[in-house]
């Protein structure tokens, strides 16, 4: 499965926070662009953080109808990498290559196993490419 683009943790969170409109606003069509015109997918690892953060630490945490509506929704149809050794090995010879934490470097590996051009995070270097693969903040 190959995609335009690869959504991190913090795009989803940001779908869900009134307090910073434009960032929601952003993050919200990435998401619809995303699952309506197939362009970009996420991994197991954001299905697990997004959940966690939403049941757990959102200001309102999220229900678990709502959470299980949206996984239906949302994170089901978006999450075409799943956990195997190659991600596991993508992820340590990317943490090698860009000294990031593990777990960084499995969503920068995950947007490599998915071949997508650009990974949206605003968490990592904005405009650092990783063998192919551009790390966006779409927030700037």
């Amino acid at each position: 499965m190959s995609a335009d683009y690869f959504l991190d943790t913090n795009i989803l969170v940001y779908s869900f926070d009134k307090s910073v409109p434009e960032k929601m606003e952003r993050a919200q069509t990435l998401i619809s662009d995303a699952i309506e015109g197939r362009r970009g997918i996420i991994s197991w690892q954001v299905v697990q953080e997004f959940l966690n953060v939403a049941r757990h630490k959102f200001e309102n945490p999220m229900g678990l109808e709502d959470a299980v509506s949206y996984f239906r929704a949302v994170l089901q149809p978006l999450c075409t990498i799943h956990s195997d050794n190659e991600i596991f090995q993508l992820a340590l010879s990317a943490q090698l290559e860009t000294g990031y934490g593990f777990y960084d470097a499995l969503i920068v590996a995950a947007a490599i196993k998915g071949k997508c051009a650009i990974l949206f995070s605003e968490d990592l270097q904005d405009g650092r490419e990783i063998r192919n693969t551009k790390i966006v903040n779409p927030f700037d």
